[in-house]
């Protein structure tokens, strides 16, 4: 297995970075899934599809607008309406699925060296995203497993709430450094810590 090189480069310090109250509000990582693959259903063929995820994946996804499943560090969510996002912290996903899914169903599109996945985590994490999208980071409007798509200037990102104070993200690989580095500096007010 080749080992891939992250794209956060001199960006990625691990370390504490405690506020200036001696506190770390957020933990931020990246996540580093074997495979990153989007799914997208024809018009009517969105519960085939669905289905085909399920068989493959072993995940429960529900049929609804942003809604998701994290699970045994797997994670599907609809990001638009027909279209999927599943990780899987193993390698060879899109193969499998796209071998799962018929051609009269939809597409699969392998995304693994297209995206890195960064992890925001702790109590302010709300907090701190919220900073960058103009969304509902409560947890009853964003619930565990739910997705959304959105973007910070030009910066498109997959947003999944993977946990009550947890989220993970799925930025280009073009432009991680510079997403990381403005999450860091927006985590300085809380303080971070990244491992």
């Amino acid at each position: 297995m080749v080992e891939p090189v992250s794209p956060l480069g001199a960006a990625w310090k691990p370390g504490s970075y405690a506020n200036a109250a001696g506190v770390t509000g957020v933990a931020l990582s990246e996540t580093r899934p074997g495979s990153i693959v989007q799914a997208a259903a024809w018009r009517g063929e969105e519960k085939a599809l669905i289905a085909a995820i399920g068989k493959v994946s072993g995940l429960a996804l529900a049929d609804g607008a942003g809604a998701g499943v994290f699970k045994d560090n797997k994670a599907a969510f609809g990001f638009a309406p027909g279209r999927f996002l599943v990780v899987d912290q193993k390698e060879g996903l899109g193969d499998t699925l796209a071998a799962a899914v018929k051609a009269e169903t939809g597409t699969v599109t392998d995304l693994s060296h297209g995206r890195t996945a960064i992890r925001i985590a702790g109590a302010r994490a709300e907090w701190v995203l919220a900073k960058f999208f103009a969304i509902d980071f409560s947890l009853t409007a964003f619930p565990v497993g739910a997705g959304r798509s959105t973007a910070h200037h030009d910066i498109f990102a997959l947003i999944q709430r993977t946990g009550p104070e947890q989220f993970d993200l799925y930025v280009f690989r073009s432009f991680a450094r510079a997403f990381w580095s403005a999450l860091c500096h927006a985590s300085e007010e809380v303080g971070y810590e990244i491992s």
